[in-house]
C-alpha cells in the first residue's frame, strides 16, 4: 500500500504521523511511504532522514493526498485536507469528531474510511493509542498550571512547591485516569499539595496505594467539587468519555467561588471540554480570563513536545497502522480493536458514541 505523510498544518503543531523509524517498519512490510518534505522538522529528522529510511519525499501535501492509498497524521484533517480526500482513503490519527460536527460533515462527504486514534481499543477496553499523549498532555498540564500562576501571565503568583514556611500551591485534578495520574504524579513530585476527584471508589483506592497516601482522594459529588474548586490555585480537567463530548462538571456560577486569579487548565478540550467557559486555545495564545480565572485550553498540548511525543505515539500506534496498510479495511474487520477505531465509513458515522454526540 502507498502510505502518505503530509506535514501537520494545525496551529504550533509540530509532531508528524510517522517517525524515521517507523517508516523502516512499513518499508519492511514492503510498503511504499510517501513523505511531505519537511513533515519531519518539528522532530529534528529531516528529508535525508526519511529518505535513508527508505521513504520517497514528496512536494506538497496534495501531491501525498492525490498519491496515498493510507493518509497517517496526528491531529485531525484541517479544511483544506477535508477536501483532498477520497473514498479509497484510509484516514489513520487523532479525530475528536464528537465537539467538531464541521470535521464530521467533511469526511462524511469525502467518502473516506478514517480509524480515530482516540478510540481504538485493546484487549482489555483500554485506549492505547490515547494513553501515550494522555501521558503527556497530563505531566505538560502541570507545567501549565505553574507558568499561568505566575503574576506576569496574570495568575495568583504561587509556586507551585512553596518554599519552607509558606505553603505549597493546591492542585485539583478531576479524573483519575491516565491524564489525571500523570498530572498528579507531576504535581507532587513538585511538592504541591494534590487532591484528585472521581466517581469511582475502586479507582480512588488504586491511587490512594499508588502516591502512598501523598495525595488526597475524594468521590466526584456538586458538593466536593465545589468545595474543592474554592480552596485551589490551579484545576486540571482530566475527564474522558471515550468518544463522547466531555462532561462539564465546572459551570460558569462555580467561578465565581475559586480564588482571584485561579487557574483551570482543561486537558479535555479536544472533546469539547469539561468547564462549561472552556474554548480551544493554541500554544501562541494559550490563556484568557473569565470571571477573574484564568482558563489555558490548548488542543494539542502534546505538539510542545514534538520529539518526545511523536515517538511516544508512533510506538503505540505502528502495530495498527502496519495491520491497516496490510489489509486495508479488512483489518478492522479481523480485530474488534481497530474496528472500535472506525468512526467514518461510506459517509456514515458509524461509531455510536460519536454518533450520538453529534446529534
Amino acid at each position: 500500500m502507498r502510505v502518505g505523510v503530509p506535514k501537520e498544518i494545525k496551529n504550533h503543531e509540530y509532531r508528524v504521523g510517522l517517525t524515521p523509524g517507523a517508516v523502516r517498519e512499513y518499508r519492511a512490510r514492503g510498503h511504499e511511504v510517501l513523505v511531505q518534505t519537511g513533515a519531519g522538522a518539528g522532530i529534528a529528522a529531516d528529508d535525508a532522514a526519511y529518505v535513508a529510511a527508505g521513504a520517497t519525499i514528496i512536494p506538497t501535501a496534495g501531491e501525498v493526498f492525490a498519491q496515498a492509498e493510507m493518509i497517517v497524521k496526528v491531529k485531525e484533517p484541517q479544511p483544506s485536507e477535508w477536501v483532498q480526500l477520497r473514498e479509497d482513503h484510509i484516514l489513520f490519527t487523532y479525530l475528536h469528531l464528537a465537539p467538531d460536527p464541521e470535521q464530521a460533515k467533511g469526511l462524511m462527504a469525502s467518502g473516506v474510511t478514517a480509524v480515530a486514534y482516540e478510540t481504538v481499543t485493546d484487549t482489555h477496553g483500554g485506549l492505547p493509542l490515547l494513553a501515550p499523549m494522555s501521558e503527556v498532555a497530563g505531566r505538560l498540564s502541570i507545567e501549565a498550571a505553574g507558568t499561568a500562576l505566575k503574576a506576569y501571565n496574570g495568575g495568583r503568583g504561587v509556586l507551585m512547591g512553596g518554599v519552607p514556611g509558606v505553603a505549597p500551591a493546591r492542585i485539583v485534578v478531576l479524573g483519575g485516569g491516565v491524564v489525571g495520574t500523570h498530572a498528579a504524579r507531576m504535581a507532587v513530585g513538585l511538592g504541591a499539595e494534590v487532591t484528585i476527584v472521581d466517581r469511582s471508589i475502586p479507582r480512588l483506592r488504586q491511587l490512594d496505594e499508588l502516591f502512598q497516601g501523598r495525595v488526597r482522594t475524594r468521590v466526584s459529588t456538586l458538593e466536593s467539587i465545589e468545595h474543592e474548586i474554592s480552596e485551589a490555585d490551579a484545576v486540571i480537567g482530566a475527564v474522558l468519555i471515550p468518544g463522547a463530548s466531555a462532561p462539564k462538571l465546572i459551570t460558569r456560577a462555580m467561578l465565581g467561588h475559586m480564588k482571584p486569579r485561579a487557574v483551570l487548565v482543561d486537558v479535555a478540550i479536544d472533546q469539547g471540554g469539561c468547564f462549561e467557559t472552556s474554548h480551544a486555545t493554541t500554544h501562541a495564545d494559550p490563556t484568557y480570563e473569565v470571571d477573574g480565572v484564568i482558563h489555558y485550553c490548548v488542543a494539542n498540548m502534546p505538539g510542545a513536545v514534538p520529539l518526545t511525543s511523536s515517538h511516544a505515539l508512533n510506538n503505540a500506534t505502528l502495530p495498527y497502522g502496519l495491520a491497516l496498510a496490510d489489509k486495508g479495511y479488512a483489518a478492522c474487520e479481523a480485530d474488534v480493536g481497530l474496528m472500535n477505531g472506525l468512526n467514518v465509513r461510506h459517509g456514515k458515522i458509524v461509531n455510536q458514541a460519536v454518533a450520538e454526540s453529534l446529534r
